[in-house]
């Protein structure tokens, strides 16, 4: 370890992960500072490689045919000081018949100007399985942009999981743009939880193509904006094959002079495929939030837990 750098502990001590759970053998994990690999620990059946570049990593990550990782991969991806840029380049590769979960970590508590980027193409084999839950830490300056992108293919058979979630801490600005491509008989799940105050700024595209017969595909995101945050949330699911089906689900709670926009839309081009489709804007619920009131609690501490229910 160079002199001075980072460790993978105060990484996680930022988080409400117990480093000392990654102790364990059997749990592979990786964890990125900057543009510095500061920890990692592989299981059999899978394979990263890591390489260093000016202001990130290039990592491949390949979870061999075949091969079953019991236990989540933890992943950790952060800059502790105010300032700074983190670009993240993944490839990810499920190959036929793998199973694969990962939990994702992405902090940057201190930030007062940091850009954290992700370019990640991914692709899921075969009757393969690959689940991704990335949550942020954020402080509360709101000195942080985050720029997710990603390419998603799956193929016969494949499912596929994602869930982002930044609920603590300042948003500042975010943009997320995955799309998925789904071939015959494929799952994908794509769900985005997010909660924006102050003059936060949230963008999301989230797209899914229906291509093979049977495949099915699901879009929801839960948005909160309070203060003068700003939410726009693009849903778009198209079904060109027979029995695609589809449901593109979007809600969003707006407080104070938050606005928030959403813009589901779904096309059918196969007379044998079907897609839903719900949004809905709106303030807390007042029957939701006097019911809590009653119980103790005040205005601000229902309206939290009202939107914390939203987010969960």
């Amino acid at each position: 370890m160079k002199a001075g750098q980072v460790t993978p502990k105060e990484l996680y001590d930022t988080t409400e992960l117990e480093y000392e759970a990654l102790n364990n053998p059997d749990v592979a994990h990786i964890e990125v500072h900057h543009n510095t690999v500061v920890g990692a620990h592989l299981v059999p059946g899978l394979d990263v490689t890591a390489n260093e570049t000016e202001n990130g990593v290039a990592i491949v990550f390949r979870v061999t045919e075949n091969s079953v990782i019991e236990k989540p991969v933890h992943m950790c991806f952060g800059m502790l000081p105010e300032k700074g840029v983190q670009e993240i380049q993944m490839n990810v590769i499920i190959e036929k018949n793998a199973r694969v979960s990962v939990l994702a970590h992405c902090t940057f508590p201190n930030a007062v100007e940091v850009l954290h980027t992700m370019d990640a193409r991914i692709t899921v084999g075969e009757n393969a399985d690959y689940a991704y839950f990335e949550r942020h830490i954020h402080g509360k300056t709101g000195g942080v942009t985050v720029v997710p992108k990603a390419k998603v293919t799956l193929e016969k058979g494949a499912r596929f999981k994602t869930e982002f979630e930044l609920i603590r801490g300042r948003v500042g600005s975010i943009d997320i743009d995955y799309e998925t491509t789904c071939k015959e008989w494929s799952v994908m799940e794509m769900n985005a939880r997010i909660s924006g105050t102050h003059n936060d700024a949230i963008q999301i595209r989230e797209t899914g193509h229906l291509v093979g017969e049977g495949a099915r595909g699901v879009l929801t995101s839960r948005i909160a904006v309070r203060d003068s945050a700003r939410a726009e949330v693009h849903n778009k699911l198209t079904a060109t094959a027979p029995f695609a089906r589809g449901h593109v689900d979007c809600k969003e709670i707006v407080q104070d002079n938050g606005v928030a926009t959403a813009i589901p839309i779904v096309e059918v081009r196969n007379p044998k495929a079907h897609i839903t489709h719900e949004a809905a804007i709106g303030s807390v619920d007042t029957r939701q939030m006097e019911t809590l009131m009653s119980r103790g609690l005040t205005e601000d501490d229902a309206v939290e837990l009202i939107i914390q229910g939203l987010l969960s």
